[in-house]
């Protein structure tokens, strides 16, 4: 399996988000041999939380299955650039690689605002990959703030 296969899941997991009335954010988890270990969407609104985001739904419920706070060699693909408290969880879950789809130029801190993921003096430094399906998912977003607004 790939990167497109994978943030294709992750899209379908923000069109999710974006039916439920949150901000159409999806990801997934996925371990060193391909292996589904989570997905999840937004639900800040559904859960009144600031911090449910998709990413941090999937690392927690990717841990838990596992039963280990530490997710070594496992990629994260995300439809849009994670913000400083995303990025600062996948440091410390040791999230190997992450892929996200569209930047974030307002919050990103995977390189946009931000390099939270790879800076000096992190003890743990994530691989970063984007723009796989940046034009799929950068419309979502676009087409559901004109509605919002």
């Amino acid at each position: 399996m790939n990167d497109r296969f994978w943030m294709q899941q992750a899209y379908e997991q923000a069109l999710l988000a974006e039916a439920e009335g949150e901000v159409p954010v999806g990801a997934v988890l996925v371990s060193r041999d391909n292996q589904l270990l989570a997905s999840g969407r937004n639900a800040i609104q559904l859960s009144h939380d600031p911090s449910d985001h998709a990413e941090v739904r999937v690392i927690r419920q990717a841990a838990a299955n596992i039963a280990n706070h530490r997710l070594l060699e496992s990629t994260l693909y995300v439809t849009l650039e994670p913000c400083a408290m995303c990025a600062g969880l996948m440091v410390h879950a040791r999230i190997k690689r992450l892929v996200f789809a569209a930047r974030d130029c307002k919050a990103g801190a995977a390189g946009s605002v931000y390099n939270l993921l790879q800076g000096y003096p992190l003890n743990h430094k994530v691989v970063v990959d984007e723009g796989i399906m940046e034009r799929e998912c950068s419309s979502l977003l676009t087409e559901f703030f004109k509605t919002c607004r």
